[in-house]
């Protein structure tokens, strides 16, 4: 007898979905890379911290861009107002000036470890390998389908354990970074449980089939290698400088 494909093969339930997920993110999650791992344990320099610092700035602003196309994948007006709430998350509230904002948040980051915030928002140093890994992931949510891009967000499972275990660490290692700098963290514990809440109620009442929840962990896996990438080159290119 053949095997089944895999369209043919019955749907996971939904927590053994929710378990195969968890357990690529213990996996895959960019926790596990050694630059995380070293920042974690007090073994950055001031230039190492600044460069990731800088460089993941290139990611957090592309944020509200990836969620206004997937905004645009959302033909239900009451999804389009609860995901809307992303952009606002990190662009400000659509009433202000941005201030209240992740990307505002994450520029007081840079003026905490020693960056001028017109050095981030010039985009100058963004290493090449980080500008790939985050235009691939904005081009993956342009051109997926809307469960495959929502999939995408469901690394924030893993975001609010990461932000805690974080702000523990700077604030141990790294005391000479203003506190105000830590904002950004603290805030996004609350925000990234509530967000992969609702990002996974979406993926279990979209992924009907086996194929669905394939894709599901497929687009979820090709987000944390976007993670591990951006990694890899700011730690790479520390390597560079030091050699």
């Amino acid at each position: 007898m053949s095997t089944p494909t895999t369209d043919r093969a019955p749907a996971w339930p939904a927590a053994e979905l929710e378990d195969r997920l968890r357990a690529l993110g213990a996996e895959r999650y960019h926790h596990r890379h050694p630059f995380n791992r070293r920042m974690h344990e007090g073994g950055l320099t001031r230039a190492e911290l600044r460069r990731w610092v800088l460089n993941r700035f290139h990611y957090q602003r592309h944020i509200p861009v990836k969620d206004a196309l997937i905004l645009a994948k959302l033909g239900d007006g009451a999804l389009r107002r609860s995901w809307v709430r992303r952009v606002h998350d990190h662009d400000g509230a659509p009433d202000g000036d941005g201030r209240d904002g992740g990307i505002e948040r994450w520029l007081r980051l840079g003026e905490a470890v020693g960056l001028d915030r017109a050095v981030l928002l010039s985009g100058a140093g963004v290493l090449p390998g980080v500008r790939l890994a985050v235009d691939g992931y904005v081009n993956f949510c342009r051109n997926a389908t809307r469960l495959e891009a929502v999939a995408s967000s469901l690394t924030e499972l893993f975001a609010p354990d990461l932000m805690a275990t974080r702000i523990a660490a700077w604030e141990h290692h790294y005391p000479w970074v203003e506190p105000e700098g830590l904002r950004y963290f603290q805030v996004r514990v609350g925000q990234g449980r509530r967000d992969s809440e609702e990002a996974l109620a979406l993926v279990h009442a979209w992924a009907r089939t086996r194929d669905d929840q394939e894709r599901v962990l497929a687009a979820f896996t090709f987000k944390c290698e976007v993670l591990w990438s951006l990694l890899d080159a700011v730690e790479h290119a520390g390597e560079a400088a030091d050699g």
